[in-house]
């Protein structure tokens, strides 16, 4: 087990940012995983926050279990699981350099295109298709399994259809609840999950708990267009973000 203070420096607002990030900003989290890995290696860092989502999913699944929609859940979870073993299958063929590229070049782009639409935030809402529902899900399995950057894709598919806050974070809670709980099995196959890795995760789960509680408590009382600002911001500065770390370790491993 980690016993550097360093580690829990960092930790502590890791797992409460992917508290709030399980009910729906979903943006906030994608940073916890590049703060833990300042300290430890990545992949460390991965099989450490796998655990703690996990019982996190548990909180948000239970707090927001009558809050989902039904369509969207079923075509984006088909899907993601499809993604997930794509993912399984392709993961010593692509980097998570690669992946992280792509993502944070779709979540750019789908924020742009958004904000020169024709009213722009104001547009009317809009169903998401069964095509794109299959897509988006399948690319959030995937890039959840290569890179734990299963967020954006799934923002692209559900952003624009302006369900409310509650709706689009149960959606998002129970979604990736069962993703998460797939991964880890996938995970124990690749023989990932170690028993020092497990106890540091035990050892955060009161504070998984209680900041996935909080966000529960901040996403029901946040008004929507505000909520809807929130998320295309933190869908744009994340993309940005995934876009910088993917090219610079494109660049390194070139170079080296």
């Amino acid at each position: 087990m980690i016993t550097d203070w360093h580690f829990y420096v960092l930790a502590v607002p890791a797992v409460m940012l992917i508290g709030i990030a399980k009910s729906g900003f979903s943006g906030v989290g994608l940073i916890s995983l590049p703060m833990l890995s300042l300290v430890i290696p990545p992949m460390q860092a991965a099989a450490i926050i796998l655990p703690i989502l996990m019982v996190q999913d548990i909180v948000g699944v239970i707090a927001l279990r009558r809050d989902y929609n039904r369509r969207n859940l079923f075509l984006l979870m088909i899907g993601g699981l499809f993604g997930v073993l794509l993912g399984m299958s392709l993961a010593n063929h692509v980097s998570d350099a690669e992946v992280m590229t792509m993502v944070g070049l779709i979540s750019c782009g789908f924020v742009i295109v958004t904000f020169l639409r024709k009213g722009g935030l104001d547009a009317p809402a809009r169903t998401g298709s069964v095509p794109a529902g299959l897509f988006w899900g399948m690319c959030a399995g995937f890039t959840s399994f290569i890179a734990n950057a299963g967020a954006p894709p799934v923002q692209v598919y559900l952003t624009p259809q302006k369900l409310s806050p509650a709706t689009y974070a149960g959606t998002f809670a129970i979604l990736f609840a069962v993703l998460n709980y797939v991964k880890f099995a996938a995970f124990i196959w690749l023989g990932q999950v170690t028993l020092p890795n497990l106890q540091v995760s035990f050892a955060l789960f009161p504070l998984a708990i209680g900041s996935s509680l909080l966000g529960v408590y901040l996403i029901r009382r946040v008004k929507a267009l505000f909520f809807y600002k929130i998320i295309y911001t933190l869908t744009f500065i994340v993309g940005m973000k995934l876009i910088y770390d993917g090219i610079v370790q494109i660049w390194f491993t070139q170079a080296a």
